[in-house]
Parts: structure tokens; C-alpha cells; sequence
């Protein structure tokens, strides 16, 4: 079986995007608009940290994958590439956390 891939992640919410709101969940949010996608992210980031600091790991597993899908659904909702954000992690990755933390606070 095929890795199921951010980027495929990615595409399937640019597939959905623009039809009709009765046809796919996705498509609803992306209707709704970003705030409504963003109030459902945040919802899903709270359900994964709950799940994670119970140390249930098929909770934690789940609700990952739903902070993954609806943070792609945001960021299509206001027009943000993953690849931007992919080159931010990589940005960041060169250099350690701390210097990076450390760098900021001088600016």
C-alpha cells in the first residue's frame, strides 16, 4: 500500500475546493470560510492534546490525523501553499531550535 503523503492530502482538498457544499465535507468547510475552518482546527488540536496527555494512542492517532486534515483545509481556506510551509520547516531545520528562538528575540 501506497504512504498516504501530506501533499496527496493536500491535493485531494484542492480537488474538493470550489464544488458544491453538499458534496463533501471539505467542500462545506471551505464554503463556510477560513474562520470556520480555523474554529474546527482548533478544535481538533485541543481533542489531540487531551488524547495525548492520557497517553491514549489510538485517540492521539486519530485526532492527528484530524489536526492534519482540517490545518490542510485552512490553509486552503486562506490560500497558504503547503510548500510554503514546507520551506519554513525546512528553513527552521537549519539551525538548531534554540539559536533559532534566540535569533528572534534580537530582532
Amino acid at each position: 500500500m501506497k504512504t498516504f503523503t501530506l501533499d496527496d492530502l493536500a491535493a485531494l482538498v484542492d480537488s474538493r475546493a470550489g464544488q458544491p457544499p453538499d458534496t463533501s465535507y471539505t467542500a462545506k468547510l471551505l464554503a463556510d470560510g477560513p474562520a470556520k475552518a480555523a474554529k474546527k482546527l482548533g478544535e481538533e488540536a485541543v481533542e489531540a492534546a487531551i488524547a495525548a496527555v492520557q497517553g491514549d494512542r489510538k485517540a492521539l492517532t486519530s485526532e492527528a490525523a484530524d489536526v492534519l486534515y482540517h490545518l490542510i483545509v485552512t490553509l486552503k481556506a486562506v490560500d497558504v501553499p503547503l510548500a510554503d510551509v514546507m520551506a519554513e520547516l525546512g528553513r527552521r531545520t537549519a539551525q538548531s531550535g534554540l539559536a533559532e528562538k534566540a535569533a528572534r528575540r534580537h530582532t
